[in-house]
């Protein structure tokens, strides 16, 4: 529950709360299962506060710093982000969705389990958050950095990676099902039995990146850079390989019929 006297400084404003934490910064903030709907949170310091089960929906935290506080279980739906420092967060199950996260910072932040359905995360720092069985379906990620986050078993299907970085990430069983990856970087990319079927990776680079068992049933690789790419035991049928770099694959096992090879032509049969 939340501390009455907490709550009532935060509600005050900001020259009050800014006031009450310079004098007591060994105190944590007691904001947990809080009313804050819609309220109006700018530049606020709630670095590690309790904001456990909280109701933030549309609450306006944009340049607030939130940094290792815990939002687990948190109501954040429709709340506005942008800028926020949330490096090292908990945010467990939290419900974001519909939320603005532009260019927010979440490194080392724990989302396992968070509904981050069409969330807007465009330009947002994720290196090395934990994304585990996080729901980002239709969530716009556009040029977000998730280097060496963990995002297995993520959904990110029809989700919007465009130009984003995700070298050493790890997709492993990530549905990434017609998910936008076009331009996205790749380097060896954890992507074991990922679901990546439909997806539209051209001019992607997945220099030896791991695929092995991954679904990649109609993907879109035009023009993309698969050198060292192990796709042993992948379903390629019927994927677009058209000018794309095939260097030292490894297709062990792979399916690939109908896919369409580097130079145009079909493949008919069932073995490299």
């Amino acid at each position: 529950m939340a501390n009455r006297e907490h709550l009532a400084l935060l509600k005050k404003g900001a020259v009050s709360w800014i006031e009450w934490r310079q004098n007591n910064q060994n105190l944590v903030p007691e904001l947990g299962a809080a009313n804050l709907r819609g309220f109006n949170l700018r530049g606020a310091n709630l670095r590690g506060a309790n904001l456990k089960k909280a109701d933030l929906s549309g609450a306006k935290f944009i340049s607030a710093i939130l940094s290792n506080a815990n939002l687990s279980n948190a109501n954040l739906q429709e709340a506005e982000l942008i800028y926020a420092n949330l490096m090292g967060a908990e945010l467990v199950d939290a419900d974001l969705r519909g939320a603005n996260l532009q260019r927010v910072d979440l490194r080392d932040a724990n989302l396992i389990g968070a509904d981050l359905r069409k969330v807007n995360l465009r330009k947002a720092d994720l290196g090395n958050a934990n994304l585990i069985g996080a729901n980002l379906r239709n969530a716009d990620l556009r040029e977000a950095n998730l280097v060496g986050a963990q995002l297995t078993r993520t959904n990110l299907s029809e989700a919007d990676l465009v130009a984003a970085t995700l070298c050493h990430t790890n997709l492993t069983s990530a549905n990434l099902h017609e998910a936008e990856l076009i331009g996205a970087y790749l380097y060896e990319a954890q992507l074991c039995q990922a679901n990546l079927s439909r997806a539209h990776l051209s001019k992607a680079f997945l220099f030896g990146a791991n695929l092995k068992e991954a679904d990649c049933y109609q993907a879109d690789l035009r023009g993309t850079n698969l050198s060292k790419t192990n796709f042993q035991g992948a379903n390629l049928s019927r994927a677009n390989f058209q000018g794309a770099k095939l260097e030292r694959v490894d297709f062990g096992d792979a399916n690939l019929q109908g896919a369409t090879m580097p130079d145009g032509t079909i493949y008919r049969s069932n073995k490299l």
